[in-house]
């Protein structure tokens, strides 16, 4: 029996580190991860899987970092994109509100200013700017991510269906799969949307829990919502979830009709001791080791096409167009 196709996406958020401690401090944040990024060269090389480098601005305006970045475009490819931390990001004018705004209450002239910043800083690195976005703490509604075209890009993967956060946005029951989407309304301008995959374990089980959360009280709710991805969520991030359920996930995915798997982590988790999940050096290996495993049994059990975000949008692919939902009122949902 032939292989299922399989488009491949590893996405990484490249940031500073100290963003597991609770603070957000504007200046300070240690960049000495940068350099593991050379640790994940095998994926292009060996499994033919390209990287997507989401990076915010406390790197993209770092010499010696963007000295790394470099030299892994040259060698192995991949693609520069960007990655919003509003609380490190030029301007910063004073707002009613502690670290970090929410963009649910951030005003859209600040959002999109942030975003222009982040964009100059990507074009004087690359002499173009990025493509693919992903919002800090992955909190991005959807009267800011109106702002993401029209700063110039064409595909943002800030949705974590299945994902609940007490006053975040509602991305429960977004699609697995990319969609397009008109954020600004059914006349404004298009943008892809390409969730991190993450998939039910049980058909209409996501559509029972969200419903009978929108009947309890909110500490229920949140208690409901939250423990769903504790329990009932499969996904493929290798941080969050055993190398078995991430199997899992890719094969329920694509056996459900999905047609792309996005990975993502953080860059301070290859350093050891600059996340909680890995303390050392042997933590982040192991790590290393199972990402290696997951990759080759993808290539082994499906037709796999590594591909980066950006190139999700090209004319190769066909995406259902999902825009008439963006005129839903919030409470349906937030993901367009």
């Amino acid at each position: 029996m032939p292989k299922k196709p399989l488009a491949v996406v590893v996405s990484l958020d490249v940031e500073e580190e100290g963003l597991f401690s609770g603070s957000y401090p504007r200046d300070g944040g240690g960049l000495a991860n940068i350099p593991e990024l050379r640790r994940l060269e095998f994926l292009p090389r060996e499994f033919g899987l390209p990287l997507t480098y989401l990076c915010d601005y406390p790197v993209l305006t770092h010499g010696p970092s963007l000295d790394v970045l470099s030299g892994l475009l040259g060698r192995v490819g991949g693609e520069l994109g960007a990655h919003l931390h509003p609380w490190n990001t030029p301007p910063f004018p004073d707002l009613p509100w502690p670290e970090p705004v929410s963009t649910a209450v951030m005003p859209t002239g600040v959002f999109r200013a942030k975003l222009d910043t982040l964009q100059q800083a990507v074009r004087a690195f690359a002499g173009k700017p990025a493509a693919a976005f992903r919002m800090g703490r992955w909190n991005l509604f959807r009267r800011a991510m109106a702002a993401l075209p029209g700063a110039g890009f064409a595909v943002d993967s800030s949705v974590a269906p299945l994902r609940h956060v007490p006053g975040g946005p509602d991305h429960f029951l977004a699609p697995a799969d990319p969609y397009w989407l008109r954020p600004s309304g059914t006349s404004g301008p298009r943008l892809l949307e390409a969730p991190t995959t993450q998939v039910a374990l049980l058909p209409g089980s996501a559509q029972a829990a969200h419903a009978l959360a929108a009947r309890l009280p909110g500490r229920a709710r949140d208690a409901l919502l939250g423990g769903f991805m504790k329990t009932l969520t499969l996904g493929v991030n290798p941080v969050w979830m055993p190398e078995a359920t991430m199997k899992l996930a890719a094969w329920t995915h694509v056996r459900r009709g999905g047609r792309v798997v996005t990975l993502f982590w953080h860059s301070s988790e290859l350093l050891p001791g600059a996340s909680p999940h890995f303390p050392d050096k042997a933590s982040v290996d192991a790590f290393l080791a199972k990402v290696r495993r997951f990759a080759g049994w993808l290539r082994r059990t499906f037709a796999v096409r590594g591909t980066t975000l950006g190139e999700l949008a090209g004319p190769e692919f066909s995406w259902p167009d999902r825009s008439s939902s963006a005129s839903r009122p919030c409470s349906r949902g937030d993901w367009g």
